[in-house]
Parts: C-alpha cells; sequence; structure tokens
C-alpha cells in the first residue's frame, strides 16, 4: 500500500479527492487582476495541464487537478506567492469594490483593503483569521461572517468581530463604528495582538464567546 499523501503547506498545495493531485491558490490581494496577470495563470494552467481553474469564494483563482511534481515548476513559473492552503494566519483580505466604482459604496474599500493586506497578510495566528470590507451596507464582501468584518457607512467604519460561516455560522458583534482608516488599522492591530497574546487555540469567534465580549471589548478599545 503506497504512502498516503497529503497537503503540503510549505508550497500552498492542498491534496485533492482523488488523493493524487493538488490544488493551489495563488495570492491575489483583493482579487485585483491586469491582463499580463490573467494571460500568465492560463498559459501556466496549459503548460502544465492544470485541470480546473475556477473562481473562489475569497475572490481569487484556485488552480486544481495539479500533479506533485508540478508543483514546484508553477510556482516558480507564475513568479506569485500562495494566497490559500497557507495554515494558521491571517487570510488574505477581501473586499468588494466600494467606492471606486460602486454606486451603492459610501467608503473606499480597494485602498484600506490593501492597505490591511499588506500589513498584516501571513501574520501568525492561534487559528485562521479572515478579514472581509464591504463598501456598503449590502455587504457584498459578506462582512458580517468574517473573523474581523468591516462595513462602509456615510460616517466611516462599522468594525465587527467574531464572525464565521459553515454549519455553524455565527454572526460577528459590533465592536465599533464611525472609525476612520487609520482607527481601523490601530483596532486590527490590537484585535491580533491581544488574540495571539491570550494564548488560545479556538478560532476568535469561539474565543470571544469563551472570555465574554465585554472582556475582549475593554482589552481593544481600551474603555
Amino acid at each position: 500500500m503506497g504512502v498516503r499523501k497529503q497537503n503540503i503547506p510549505e508550497k500552498g498545495a492542498a491534496i485533492q479527492r482523488d488523493m493524487e493531485t493538488y490544488a493551489i491558490t495563488p495570492y491575489i490581494p483583493g482579487g485585483l487582476l491586469d491582463p499580463a496577470t490573467l494571460r500568465k495563470i492560463a498559459d501556466v494552467s496549459e503548460k502544465y495541464q492544470v485541470n480546473i481553474i475556477k473562481m473562489t469564494s475569497e475572490h481569487r483563482i484556485g488552480l486544481y487537478g495539479i500533479k506533485e511534481e508540478y508543483i514546484d515548476d508553477i510556482w516558480d513559473d507564475l513568479d506569485m506567492e500562495a494566497g490559500g492552503f497557507i495554515g494558521k494566519c491571517v487570510r488574505a483580505v477581501k473586499f468588494c469594490t466600494g467606492t471606486t466604482s460602486c454606486k451603492k459604496g459610501h467608503q473606499n474599500t480597494i485602498d484600506l483593503g490593501l492597505r490591511i493586506d499588506e500589513m498584516f497578510h501571513k501574520l501568525k495566528t492561534p487559528q485562521k483569521v479572515k478579514i472581509s470590507l464591504s463598501g456598503c451596507t449590502s455587504s457584498c464582501a459578506e462582512s458580517a461572517v468574517r473573523d474581523i468584518g468591516l462595513i462602509g457607512t456615510p460616517k466611516g467604519w462599522k468594525m465587527m468581530v467574531g464572525g464565521t460561516c459553515g454549519l455553524q455560522v455565527r454572526k460577528g458583534k459590533l465592536l465599533a463604528e464611525n472609525l476612520s482608516d487609520d482607527q481601523v488599522i490601530d483596532y486590527i492591530g490590537k484585535i491580533l495582538d491581544y488574540y495571539n497574546k491570550m494564548g488560545t487555540e479556538k478560532r476568535m469567534g469561539l474565543f470571544i464567546n469563551i472570555i465574554g465580549f465585554d472582556k475582549f471589548s475593554k482589552a481593544i478599545l481600551g474603555e
């Protein structure tokens, strides 16, 4: 009986259902692409006979059905970082187009989203942390069900914490509102520092439930 293959997190590769091939997800900040990058992904996928190319729910492009011996060569040819299957850390930020193009947008999701991504992406955390930004209350980036969710309003940002989706959906709790971009960055830094320092192994929403939202809120807001 052959050796059972497993995920290869150092290569950003996850074993697939057939237990023979892998999937990778290149890091595409905010899902923003130019034609040259799209062509490169297409050319590499064709060269290495990638079985499936699919847009993911996190605004990235997943490549599925990759033979193990091709993983390193694909990453070399793409010349891109891994954006998925990267373990316990802050994942790539998800955001809608906000005021850049959406007529309903109240806040600039792209500028702030890229700023958050640059500062916190891949920061090690007790469990994965997902952050999303929605430019208005339509919440196209599903901000209410993210570990840290931001929703744009005419007066600034609403910040929600502890949300998650899955079999046990948890809506995030409102931590603060009417925030500026700088305040958002400051609070995210404090949240991640506190989460790391508390020594938990729980996902953020469960951790908040265990210690109590009031204690968590006071630790972040200082009130």
